[in-house]
């Protein structure tokens, strides 16, 4: 079957060489509404390979355009974004003229690739919140927790190992196979090991709220976070930027994309450096406990082969060193007793390297279009020296993981293949279908160490470690279909399906090594092994209404899927290696209305949702070896409000406002608590608030005639109602606001910012574990950004 894909896709490619240079062209010219010429503007043409931008004169041309009917988007820095509709006929030239409208004046359209196509943001029947780049600077976005509330419904936070645990609409991520899925420049992050949280140099970021399992599958029950970078093109650009804030943060980002060969070859790099010296205090040490620093690069080449056929490699690295991986507080009282203060005698680096790389290949034909996306994702990650499991300055337990880089370093291979109905198409079905094929490599070994103190923990003995070593592989694939048929100009039926299918191993192996001892000396668990196979459909319906060009209504019902698994070794012998739990399912009924007024200057999304969840896999952490076993052991409903507006009520002026509400319960949840059984039936979902709001104005206003220089100012609200942590319900986070602001100067060259972030100096819960250990939201910060643009 592979090889026929293959033979496929490489006669597709004979083909379209042999059809050579024919089509139509598209010329025009790009200005502003004083009809002045607009240089550098982007003007691509949606689900091709084909792209243009403009010379000093504002003029444009792309040749090679098949007959059919199109998308063209036209961007250009400081202006709205438009997209509009072209007929291309046989053997015409098509000439075209765009006036573009101030950024400030107007909300720009967004073009998605929810649906594995691109399309506005609009008329995609789902409900999906699109960022642009300049969101992404506006709202000071570096790193993936950031979103919580600006992505209604959405909430995101982290123990301070840089692992971020994301909920939307009541479906929270809870163990290493995230509920919510990630994708970046469209790779799968496949596990919580492999994924890129920091966020530098992107074009946009799409949050896809609700089950995605048709065409993203496995894993994505909650929704789907799609980070798009920005790629190289016809013109060389790109920026130098410099960010110094308090505790000692330091942010430097620079990013350079330029054609080797004009209309061929071309290249992008972006760079990272992000450290600081850390919010929290050891009194053990009475020094910075926190303290870390990141490197990260994304590197693009693209080649054009010719206007129907297109390659692109892009390498990814990101590399994290933390000096005190976990602040934890003991206890709730303890956290807000003495905010940002820890007490633990074992500070231990914390090594955590990520390499993805990728090879993307599109062919935009005709009659057809082919995507392959292969690629490799590989994280290595331990501690250089023993981290604290105790967290405290007593001797009695540290877990030990540097035992070479042949245990724990993940590896992931990706394989997608897609057709797709082309661009050109005036057929009133439209279709996508392909197939995704994985492989997986987990090997993990970790040893829990009792110190000479282990005795206050209940230990039997001390000065000795168990060693758990646990061999972990999985493979699988899916196959897919979606299509959308016009029953007319504004009606449309959108149906689809997928099957996942996933086979796990696990080898697993205890053993006890007293301190002193060359090697173990005796298994605490025999070296055994277990599998699991599992598989699963995941179908949608979809009904879509268009009365006006401005408005869409939809209906949607679709069933999420988060795969099931084998549950590794601990030093808690209630809970034993090897138990599989199943998948876990949902159904979702979501109906929603999108509308755009006032020629472009309001923007009104709304929508509403349930979902019903069974079989929900529930996580309990065993300690001290900092392990998550999951179990099968309740049902789950959901349901609430996302809502979005977005307005310019006046030149200059910018407002947002995002607001969710989930009401998320368990309808049966039984868990185990000392031998005995403990019903929490009625309990709310953790990582959930059941209010997200947050509120944004921007005004900006020019300082020069020429526009060229502007004054800008910004706040933002938030607030995150109630959120619970542990499913027992006990450890909880009340109601609380953050307030943001910035202020600045910018120019065509520099921008200069000043910035703060929970002025207020909010002290709040960010994360929580149900052992009761506390993770502290960041407190207040303020800096400096300075960006030089070329």
């Amino acid at each position: 079957m592979m090889k026929k894909i293959y033979y496929f896709a490489v006669s597709m490619f004979i083909c379209s060489c042999a059809f050579g240079q024919g089509g139509a062209t598209v010329s025009g010219k790009i200005t502003d509404k004083k009809s002045n010429a607009i240089g550098g503007a982007s003007i691509n043409v949606l689900n091709t390979n084909l792209a243009a931008a403009t010379n000093a004169q504002g003029a444009f041309v792309i040749h090679y355009l098949a007959v059919g009917d199109y998308t063209i988007a036209i961007s250009a820095l400081g202006y709205a974004t438009i997209n509009q509709n072209v007929h291309v006929a046989k053997g015409s030239n098509t000439s075209l003229s765009f006036q573009l409208e101030e950024a400030a004046n107007q909300l720009g359209a967004v073009v998605v690739t929810a649906e594995k196509k691109e399309e506005n943001v609009q008329t995609a029947p789902l409900a999906v919140s699109a960022l642009t780049s300049k969101d992404v600077d506006d709202y000071r976005l570096w790193n993936t927790k950031d979103l919580t509330a600006v992505i209604p419904n959405l909430f995101s936070g982290n123990s301070g190992d840089g692992r971020n645990v994301t909920s939307i609409r009541g479906i929270a991520t809870t163990s290493y196979d995230p509920a919510i899925t990630t994708y970046i420049d469209g790779v799968n992050q496949f596990t919580l090991d492999t994924y890129m949280p920091q966020l530098f140099d992107v074009e946009r970021i799409e949050v896809l709220r609700g089950p995605q399992g048709t065409l993203y599958g496995r894993n994505s029950m909650g929704g789907v976070i799609n980070i798009i970078t920005k790629q190289p093109g016809n013109t060389t650009d790109g920026f130098v930027e410099a960010s110094i804030g308090n505790y000692g943060e330091q942010r430097y980002t620079a990013a350079i994309r330029t054609p080797i060969v004009k209309d061929k070859l071309y290249f992008g790099a972006a760079l990272l450096y992000d450290g600081f010296n850390g919010f929290y205090t050891n009194q053990y040490n009475n020094g910075n406990f926190d303290k870390q620093h990141s490197i990260g690069g994304n590197y693009y080449l693209k080649y054009i082969i010719n206007p129907r056929w297109a390659a692109t490699l892009n390498v990814k690295h990101l590399d994290n060193r933390n000096w005190g991986a976990f602040p934890l507080a003991g206890s709730v009282q303890q956290a807000f007793a003495t905010p940002y203060k820890v007490d633990q005698n074992a500070i231990a680096k914390m090594v955590d390297n990520t390499f993805d790389v990728s090879l993307s290949i599109n062919h935009a034909g005709p009659y057809i279009s082919f995507s392959s996306q292969t690629a490799y994702q590989s994280n290595y990650r331990y501690y250089a020296t023993p981290i604290d499991g105790d967290f405290s300055p007593l001797d009695i337990i540290t877990i030990i993981n540097n035992y070479g880089n042949k245990w724990n370093k993940v590896g992931t291979f990706t394989q997608e293949f897609r057709f797709s109905s082309p661009a050109s198409s005036a057929s009133a079905l439209k279709w996508t279908a392909g197939t995704y094929l994985f492989s997986q490599n987990t090997p993990n070994k970790q040893a829990t160490h009792f110190g000479n103190q282990a005795a206050l923990y209940g230990s039997p003995d001390s000065d000795y470690a168990i060693i758990n070593t646990t061999k972990a592989s999985a493979y699988g694939f899916s196959v897919f279909a979606q299509a959308t048929y016009s029953i007319s100009k504004q009606v449309d039926v959108i149906g689809g399906v997928r099957y996942d299918y996933q086979h796990s191993k696990e080898e697993v192996l205890g053993e006890y090594l007293p301190d002193g001892s060359p090697s173990p000396i005796f298994d605490t668990q025999a070296d055994t092994s277990g599998s699991a196979s599992y598989g699963a459909f995941s179908p949608m319906v979809s009904l879509a209404y268009h009365p006006v060009a401005t408005t869409n209504l939809y209906a949607t019902y679709s069933r999420g899927y988060r795969t099931g698994g084998l549950t590794q070794l601990s030093s808690d012998p209630t809970q034993p290696p090897l138990y599989a739990y199943k998948p876990e399912y949902s159904d979702n009924y979501e109906i929603g209305i999108k509308n755009t007024f006032m020629d472009n200057r309001l923007r009104i999304n709304i929508a509403l949702f349930y979902t019903n969840i069974t079989d929900a896999q529930v996580p309990t952490l065993i300690l001290p070896d900092a392990i998550t076993i999951t179990k099968n052991a309740g049902g789950l409903t959901s349901k609430g409000i996302d809502a979005e507006f977005a307005a310019t009520p006046v030149n200059g002026l910018q407002l947002t406002y995002n607001f969710g509400y989930t009401h998320a319960r368990y309808t049966t949840l039984n868990l185990s608590s000392n031998g005995s059984e403990v019903d929490l039936k009625g309990n709310k979902q953790i990582f959930t608030p059941d209010v997200t709001s947050m509120f944004a104005a921007q005004y900006s206003i020019s300082l020069n005639s020429t526009k060229s220089v502007k004054l800008m100012a910004r706040g933002e609200w938030q607030y995150l109602g109630k959120t619970y942590f542990d499913l027992a319900n006990t450890i909880s986070q009340s109601s609380y606001n953050l307030l943001n602001a910035k202020l600045g100067v910018t120019t065509k060259c520099i921008d200069v910012f000043l910035w703060a972030r929970n002025l207020t100096n909010v002290t709040y819960i960010s994360y929580a574990y149900d052992f009761g250990a506390v993770h502290l939201g960041n407190p207040k910060t303020y800096g400096v950004t300075v960006r030089a643009k070329f």
